[in-house]
């Protein structure tokens, strides 16, 4: 879907905690491949590392807001005011 307005992931949080990420899946597998299981392990904890500081960038506010999914052709559903449920 190019032309999908949702910005999954364009933010600098997301992006942040991808490259962390893949620079330590790089480094878990080329240790991997040493069979040197420090390295492997070191990183391992780079890749929770990445999800552990996007988590604290979109908490300061670096992430998106997380937005309804509204499927196409379907009716919007809102609720009505507090004054008029029952």
């Amino acid at each position: 879907m190019a032309g999908s307005s949702h910005g999954h992931g364009h933010t600098p949080a997301a992006w942040t905690g991808v490259i962390i990420s893949f620079i330590g899946f790089c480094v878990a597998g080329a240790f991997m491949v040493m069979a040197q299981p420090v390295g492997f392990w070191a990183g391992s904890a780079l890749i929770l590392l990445g999800a552990v500081v996007a988590g604290i960038m979109k908490a300061m506010g670096l992430g998106s807001d997380p937005k309804p999914l509204v499927v196409a052709g379907s009716p919007a559903v809102t609720r009505e005011p507090v004054g008029v449920e029952s």
